[in-house]
């Protein structure tokens, strides 16, 4: 089982600084351990690199005890939903046409009401993975949520700069 002591350390010198703000992170004080985990968590899921995923998922696992289980299922959920979304508001965004933005979108999509955490951080969580998969529409819409819902934005700052790195760890990790 990878460590993410471990894999900082395969990250070469010319991800030096990627190294250092991956612990740097998630240590953040603005989020509770459930956000920062579960942000990294599904960041590590939409970046797709596997020994990224399975070190988040043994932190996680360590650093939340018995509040693992459900933070991990949200996370999971919500990188296969945001994999889905982002591509769809995407595409509607970038094509920039009246008539697609009025089609229904017709995409199952439940799970975002059946959180295990709770609403608001799973809307975090979301907002970070669209930042990673580069979709505003949905970074906007989740960032109004997340707001609305009593986080600040101090939040949004710390998971986006967790999305950030997480993905910038996968791109090292890969070259």
């Amino acid at each position: 089982m990878a460590s993410l002591e471990v894999v900082r350390s395969e990250l070469a010198d010319a991800h030096k600084d990627t190294r250092l703000n991956l612990s740097a992170v998630l240590e953040s004080t603005t989020l509770t351990p459930e956000q920062r985990w579960g942000t990294a968590v599904a960041c590590a899921f939409a970046a797709r690199n596997e020994r990224l995923k399975e070190a988040m998922l043994n932190e996680a696992k360590q650093a939340l005890g018995d509040k693992a289980t459900p933070v991990i299922e949200d996370a999971r959920a919500a990188a296969s939903l945001m994999a889905m979304n982002n591509v769809f508001y995407r595409f509607r965004h970038m094509i920039g046409k009246e008539s697609y933005a009025t089609k229904r979108a017709g995409l199952r999509m439940n799970r975002l009401a059946q959180v295990l955490t709770n609403k608001v951080d799973f809307e975090l969580v979301c907002l970070a993975v669209s930042a990673i998969n580069g979709c505003e529409m949905c970074i906007q819409s989740h960032e109004k949520v997340v707001l609305e819902g009593g986080l600040s934005e101090d939040h949004v700052h710390d998971a986006v700069r967790i999305a950030s790195v997480i993905h910038a760890a996968a791109v090292g990790l890969e070259s």
